[in-house]
């Protein structure tokens, strides 16, 4: 059985594709249509390039697929069904050719339809779009984002937390995970014809964003940065907007999101950048806490596993771990709302096979490595860039070894190897790699890719060598391997690899197991046995406001474009200048 998942949202729009169980790819939008965070437009109501990459790794044609899942999100007013009165205004958008995208969720409430599938010509959907063959499904933006964070924890039982800016009409969900089954706290499809909250703390954090001068919904983790730098001095303010119930519910007297994004302005407007970062940073960290802490005691579990973008706050994760009852986390990597097709698809299997198959399918993530990989051929790809140069290194250890050479020599390596990475973070399948022994490589660094200069670089680490090195333990190592959530560094080796260190002695560490024996691990392997260090700067190969790089064309421009000083491409190593 094949099964698609499809976001077609305003950003982070994406696509997944199923083969029963087997999460088979996984793309978002951006990296092919290289726009930071890409979403659907008028022009391209569906992300037909990541659905067609998807397709194209599994071997698919689109009328092979048995079901399509969609989030409630962005479709064309001329595919809904709607009553007398709406659908006069619709049949005037037809005359006029006019396109209009809306919302299904937002449809539903209008129509008083508590079902999606109510409101939408699905079967003349799926015709037009070529899915002949597939059923059409609606999924849960919340359930989304937390069924795929339980089914790839390897708990058994667990809290299942989402947290975002607004999906389905709320902004929290809450559900308990017991041996697959899944139970709902509050958070789902009950709230959608209630009067929507005004209570999101992810907005509340976009709207700082947007106040300090940066894009929300794509520079939150910036003021994470800046809020080290700063004193939390107004956040006794913000948090006298909210309050946490017994439930653990967060709540807040607004009325309308104007009011929240008015007061984060003229909170910001007397601070500085750094003063109002670190104030709202702990006020959310507060908040959370409070509000987890609260449902860890209300289920008596242990175990957190968590969804949706308030949650890419890597700081916030570690204290959710150390300040809470909980004893092990689980940060599902593409946690933001590309992620929601994987968990989708999930929802649509518990559903199709029930929740004994569903729960003996429960796997540990193990790899975000999803996307296409394009298997270059090195030798065409000299020959048609002149600015570029083939080495003459061709086996791995060789290639490890002229590598390690370069980053003693204070080089920048860029990678491209492989699948690339689904979700935010690079995990060395598109990473740019340095040593982590001097401090000035990130001033260095972030001059070449055009980036903030208060951002820290993160390290990756021997599996082996981990806990000699970070605070790594049992509850944290599984997220550590996804660069989910940061830990202190320990106090002897601060001073060895300060280029990943954070001011607070922290870092946000990606763990690196012995297999797959990757040329990536190869070459930490070798720079561990030439300087006894198990570390190596690991940043995404990316120029500032541009997405991950995905082909192996984009690597080479950013080598001749100074980027980088030296490209491993399909396990050779390229430099600039021609032959």
């Amino acid at each position: 059985m094949h099964v698609l998942g499809v976001h077609t949202g305003g950003h982070d729009a994406s696509a997944c594709l199923f083969r029963d169980f087997e999460l088979v790819a996984a793309v978002s939008l951006e990296r092919l249509r290289r726009v930071k965070s890409a979403g659907v437009s008028i022009r391209q109501p569906m992300p037909a390039a990541a659905i067609d990459e998807c397709l194209l790794i599994g071997g698919v044609t689109r009328r092979e697929v048995d079901a399509v899942c969609f989030s409630r999100a962005f479709f064309e007013y001329q595919d809904y069904k709607l009553t007398r009165r709406r659908a006069a205004s619709q049949l005037l958008y037809r005359l006029r050719r006019k396109p209009r995208l809306e919302l299904l969720d937002s449809m539903m409430v209008k129509e008083g339809e508590p079902s999606g599938a109510a409101v939408f010509r699905s079967e003349a959907f799926l015709q037009r779009e070529g899915f002949d063959n597939a059923k059409f499904y609606l999924y849960n933006h919340h359930l989304a984002h937390g069924v795929s964070a339980y089914f790839y924890s390897g708990f058994d039982e667990a809290l299942i937390h989402t947290a975002d800016g607004a999906g389905d009409r709320v902004s929290y969900s809450a559900r308990i995970g017991r041996q697959g089954r899944i139970e709902l706290l509050f958070g789902g499809d009950e709230e959608l014809f209630k009067p929507q909250e005004v209570n999101s703390l992810g907005l509340l954090y976009g709207y700082f964003t947007r106040a300090l001068g940066f894009i929300p919904n794509r520079h939150e983790g910036k003021l994470v940065g800046l809020a080290a730098y700063g004193k939390p001095v107004a956040a006794e303010r913000i948090l006298s907007l909210f309050k946490v119930d017994e439930s653990g519910r967060i709540r807040s007297p607004f009325t309308h999101y104007r009011e929240m994004a008015a007061e984060a302005k003229v909170i910001s407007s007397g601070l500085s950048r750094e003063d109002a970062a670190a104030s709202i940073q702990h006020a959310l960290e507060t908040l959370m806490l409070l509000s987890i802490s609260a449902q860890l005691k209300r289920t008596g579990v242990k175990k957190l596993a968590l969804g949706g973008g308030v949650y890419a706050n890597v700081k916030l994760n570690r204290r959710l771990l150390e300040d809470t009852q909980a004893d092990g986390i689980f940060i599902f990597p593409p946690m933001g709302d590309d992620g929601l097709p994987i968990g989708g698809c999930l929802d649509y299997l518990y559903n199709r096979f029930g929740f004994e198959e569903w729960n003996r399918n429960r796997r540990l993530l193990n790899s975000m490595l999803l996307g296409r990989d394009h298997r270059p051929d090195s030798e065409r790809l000299a020959s048609e860039f002149p600015d570029v140069r083939l080495l003459p290194q061709t086996e791995s250890d060789e290639v490890a070894g002229a590598a390690v050479e370069a980053l003693l020599a204070g080089k920048a390596l860029g990678i491209h190897e492989g699948r690339m990475e689904f979700g935010p973070r690079a995990l060395g399948a598109r990473s740019i790699i340095a040593s982590p022994t001097r401090r000035d490589i990130n001033d260095s660094l972030n001059a070449r890719l055009a980036r903030s200069d208060f951002m820290p670089f993160a390290p990756v680490v021997l599996a082996e060598r981990a806990a000699d090195v970070f605070d790594i333990g049992v509850g944290n190592a599984h997220p550590a391997h996804f660069m989910t959530i940061t830990c202190d560094v320990k106090p002897e080796w601060r001073d060895r690899i300060p280029a990943v260190v954070h001011v607070d002695g922290s870092a946000r560490p990606q763990i690196l197991e012995p297999e797959p024996r990757t040329l990536y691990r190869r070459i930490l392997e070798a720079w561990n046995a030439r300087t006894g260090i198990p570390v190596l700067v690991n940043t995404s190969f990316n120029v500032h406001e541009e997405p991950i790089i995905d082909s192996p064309e984009q690597a080479l421009a950013a080598l001749a474009a100074n980027r980088v000083d030296l490209l491993v491409l399909g396990g050779r190593i390229f430099a600039r200048g021609g032959p």
